[in-house]
C-alpha cells in the first residue's frame, strides 16, 4: 500500500472510515461481518482507521477497541468529539457541543470505549458557532500536553476557522466531503491547508454511493439510512442525477476501471497531500476500493470526469437547511449548486 503524509505519521494513501460499521447507512453489520471488514482492511495495509463519538452514539469506538485493540501499534487511529449523542427523557440525540469540559468529557469517554491510551489524531466533529474556536482548540491542545492525544483535526470548517484554530495550536488534518460530486473544498480551505502544511483527508469520497453506479434506485434505501434527509437524493433529484451515471460509467471503462475507483483515483490525483477515507460494510467492496492505488488517470481522463460531475451539474444541494447550518464549509453560490 502506498503511504501519504499525516502530519506526524505516515498512513496509508487510502484509509478506512469506519462510521457506515455501526451507523447511517440503514441497519448496520453484526458484528462478525464489522469485524472481517476491519481486519481485511488491517491485512492489507490500511494504516488509518476513522471513528467519531457520534457513530451509533459510541457504538463504533466501541467495536474498534474490541477488535484492533490487540493491533493497535500497527495504524493510526482518529476520533472526534464535540457531536455525540446526549441523552434525554426522549431518548438519545445529537448534540453539538464544543465547550472545553465536553470536549474532555467526549475525549475521556472514547480513550475507554477505544481500549486505548491515546488517540492519534483527535478531531473536532463540528466547530460550535456558540464557543469560540480558540476555546474548543485550546482546551483540544491541552489533551496533547497530557498525553491522551497526539495531533488535532478539525472537521467541516471553513478557511478562517481553520487559520484561527491554527494559531492556537497546529492543526494536522482537516476532515471534509470531497469527491467529484462535492467540490465545496476548492473554493477556499483546500488552499488553506496546503498554506498552512495541513493534510486533508476526503469523507464520502465515492458520494455516499452514488460513485459507485450500483445506487441505481433511491427506493431500495433502509427507513434509517440518513441519505433519506439529503437533497441530492430525494426521488426528484436523484433522477437527474442519474443521467450522469452512464457517461461516468464509459469513462470508468475507458480508464479501465470501476465507477468507485474512478472516484478515489481522481481523489488521489488531486494532490499527495489527499486521503480518502472510504467506508463499506462488505469486504470484497473494500478490496475494489483500496486497488484504486495502483491506477493512473490521463490528463484527458481527469478533463472529462470533472467536466461531466460537478457543482454545476449535480442537482440538488449536499446538505438539508438544518444539516448546512450547523457546518462551517463554504458554499459555492445558489445556482452554482
Amino acid at each position: 500500500m502506498q503511504t501519504r503524509k499525516l502530519g506526524p505519521f505516515n498512513v496509508s494513501a487510502i484509509g478506512l472510515g469506519c462510521m457506515s460499521l455501526s451507523y447511517a447507512y440503514g441497519v448496520p453489520p453484526a458484528f462478525d461481518a464489522a469485524e472481517r471488514v476491519l481486519l481485511a482492511a488491517l491485512d492489507s495495509g490500511v494504516t488509518l482507521f476513522d471513528t467519531a463519538a457520534l457513530y451509533g452514539f459510541g457504538a463504533n469506538e466501541d467495536l474498534l477497541g474490541k477488535v484492533l485493540k490487540p493491533h493497535r501499534q500497527r495504524f493510526t487511529l482518529a476520533s472526534k468529539g464535540g457531536l455525540a449523542g446526549v441523552t434525554f427523557p426522549d431518548g438519545v440525540k445529537r448534540v453539538i457541543d464544543g465547550r472545553p469540559e465536553t470536549l474532555r468529557k467526549n475525549c475521556e469517554d472514547s480513550l475507554r470505549r477505544l481500549q486505548t491510551d491515546v488517540i492519534d489524531l483527535y478531531y473536532l466533529h463540528r466547530f460550535d458557532k456558540k464557543v469560540p474556536i480558540e476555546d474548543s482548540v485550546g482546551e483540544m491542545s491541552r489533551l496533547v500536553d497530557e498525553g491522551k492525544v497526539r495531533t488535532l483535526g478539525l472537521s467541516e470548517v471553513s478557511a478562517s476557522t481553520l487559520r484561527r484554530a491554527h494559531a492556537v495550536h497546529p492543526i494536522t488534518a482537516l476532515q471534509t466531503e470531497y469527491s467529484l460530486w462535492a467540490r465545496n473544498p476548492e473554493i477556499a480551505v483546500l488552499q488553506a491547508c496546503r498554506e498552512l502544511g495541513v493534510a486533508f483527508v476526503a469523507f464520502s469520497p465515492v458520494a455516499r454511493g452514488f460513485l459507485t453506479g450500483k445506487l441505481t434506485d433511491v427506493a431500495i434505501l433502509e427507513a434509517k439510512d440518513i441519505r433519506h434527509t439529503m437533497p441530492r437524493f430525494h426521488p426528484a433529484n436523484y433522477a437527474g442525477n442519474l443521467q450522469l451515471l452512464p457517461a461516468y460509467q464509459a469513462i470508468a471503462a475507458q480508464a479501465g476501471c470501476t465507477p468507485a475507483q474512478l472516484a478515489l483515483a481522481w481523489l488521489l490525483h488531486k494532490g499527495n497531500d489527499i486521503i480518502p477515507i472510504p467506508g463499506t460494510t462488505n469486504v470484497v467492496h473494500l478490496s475494489e476500493d483500496l486497488a484504486a492505488v495502483d491506477i493512473k488517470l490521463s490528463p484527458a481522463i481527469i478533463t472529462q470526469v470533472e467536466a461531466l460531475i460537478n457543482q454545476t451539474t449535480v442537482v440538488g444541494p449536499r446538505y438539508s437547511a438544518q444539516s448546512q447550518s450547523e457546518v462551517d464549509t463554504e458554499m459555492f453560490h445558489i445556482g452554482d449548486q
